[in-house]
């Protein structure tokens, strides 16, 4: 029963979601259960995929999105990915913002109808720049680009890359408003994942994936081969490095501000552009929250007992 009355008494809430490239998708599954919990999401703030889903849903347009992503393998991820071998990034970007921009809404930052903030950082002052007014779309594809994946964004005369450089789950940058519960989504979790059996068709688009790596990997290899020792490629490098770095600045943010809600994801859950497994992401996001929001009711149950 306390349970219950805690689940409707505070419905507020301040959501972060972390970087991570396609487990990001798993915010969609977070954010569809908060809704269905009856909780209203009063204010976003987002690092990279973070960043993205967050702009989609303040726009309005997270249904239409999460229709076209767990449809993506009949359009071929790689194809939307534009890979280009440039001296700044292997992507250049116009091709999925192009698409990605029928999701976003055109508006600036200040006119949305909650508070929204887009984390990214600026790699010539070695700083964060938190985007809470100007445009949206301009401030997700600063947000997003992945050092040596994709293009910087010239903004202002300087260079603006994927916010999880210095702040993977920007704890920091929320808006809050009094008694809101903080609900963050943390996509570089060090838990194990066991994954669900592949179909014929995301097994043929994984293999894409891989064969498109593994050409970049053979290009420029970062390790000789030896009998002991496992080639590691520049592409594999750059994100295992990535991917570290954030798990442990994570970590910190997490200590530091003692999120309500931490939903936690396996970093282990799928690679960076993995998107053709939307559904199972979506769904792993719901399970993740479901389990982290027990928890959650679980312990204000036990605060309302002690005050009794």
């Amino acid at each position: 029963m306390i349970a219950r009355q805690m689940e409707t008494s505070k419905k507020n809430i301040a959501l972060v979601l972390s970087g991570g490239g396609a487990r990001g998708l798993a915010h969609i599954g977070v954010i569809e259960e908060l809704l269905k919990k009856g909780y209203e999401i009063t204010s976003i703030a987002g690092t990279s995929i973070g960043s993205l889903i967050g702009g989609v849903y303040v726009s309005g347009k997270l249904p239409e999105f999460t229709e076209w992503i767990c449809n993506i393998g009949k359009l071929d991820v790689l194809k939307l990915m534009d890979f280009a071998i440039h001296k700044d990034g292997f992507i250049k970007g116009e091709k999925v913002f192009k698409k990605l921009s029928e999701f976003i809404d055109k508006a600036n930052i200040e006119d949305l109808p909650i508070p929204y903030s887009a984390v990214s950082v600026d790699i010539l002052k070695h700083c964060e720049v938190v985007f809470s007014s100007g445009n949206l779309i301009k401030a997700i594809r600063a947000s997003v680009s992945i050092p040596t994946i994709l293009r910087p964004l010239n903004y202002l005369g300087t260079e603006l890359v994927d916010g999880g450089v210095l702040s993977p789950l920007p704890l920091n940058s929320v808006a809050r408003t009094e008694n809101d519960i903080l609900v963050a989504v943390n996509l570089n979790s060090d838990m194990p994942y066991a994954r669900k059996h592949r179909t014929d068709e995301q097994g043929n688009f994984e293999s894409a994936y891989l064969k498109a790596k593994e050409f970049i990997n053979r290009r420029w290899p970062v390790t000789e081969k030896s009998k002991n020792i496992k080639v590691v490629g520049f592409f594999d490098l750059i994100t295992e490095s990535i991917y570290t770095m954030q798990m442990k600045l994570a970590e910190m943010a997490i200590e530091k501000y003692q999120p309500d809600i931490m939903v936690s994801i396996s970093r282990f859950s799928c690679e960076l552009f993995e998107y053709y497994r939307a559904e199972e992401l979506i769904e792993y996001g719901r399970k993740q929250f479901l389990a982290s929001h027990a928890i959650f009711l679980e312990g204000q149950s036990g605060k309302e007992k002690d005050i009794r």
